[in-house]
């Protein structure tokens, strides 16, 4: 009997067990990426793939801008063009004005979102960094091809402009740490 009893003193008892393991925390075993998993981050990683997409994306805000700026700027508050019109020449004209104002934001958002990420995603690869430069290089490279129509000038205030309005946003969403 006593040496059972010392072998039951070196064990330990089943409830301490339980608790150690309850206070270790679970550990996640790996788990690699399927096939299918890669080649979709492959595609994904195309700047051609990833522009597109953004041009699409930016295309559909900015028709749906559009709609909504485009219901809220009447220029039928004028009391003198109200009179003349009826209210279903007033819903035709508001009509208009909202596919017009809807269709140019829409062009407009799009070759911005397509600008914007063309222009990161081969400077993230040609530097090989994923950090704040890409979207400052992204931003003014945006601002200014998308003002250059109005001269140097414009084109550098909409580069400038640009850049810090992306620093902030990128800023605001925390993605560079």
């Amino acid at each position: 009997m006593a040496s059972t009893s010392g072998t039951e003193s070196t064990e330990t008892p089943i409830s301490s067990l339980s608790s150690k393991e309850a206070e270790k925390p679970q550990i996640e075993p790996l788990r690699l990426p399927t096939i299918e998993e890669i080649r979709g981050q492959d595609i994904w990683n195309n700047c051609a793939v990833r522009s597109v997409v953004s041009g699409v994306l930016g295309g559909g805000l900015g028709f749906f801008m559009g709609l909504f700026f485009g219901a809220l700027d009447n220029p039928l508050t004028n009391p003198l063009v109200q009179e003349e019109m009826t209210a279903k020449q007033q819903f035709i004209y508001t009509a208009k004005q909202m596919g017009k104002r809807s269709i140019s934001s829409a062009k407009t958002f799009a070759l911005m979102g397509l600008i914007f990420s063309a222009a990161e995603c081969v400077v993230e690869k040609a530097r090989a960094k994923h950090d704040m430069t890409n979207t400052v290089v992204a931003g003014c490279a945006t601002g200014g091809s998308l003002s250059a129509k109005g001269g140097p000038k414009a084109a550098c205030v909409g580069c400038a402009g640009f850049a810090t309005f992306s620093v902030l946003i990128e800023k605001f969403l925390d993605r560079h740490n």
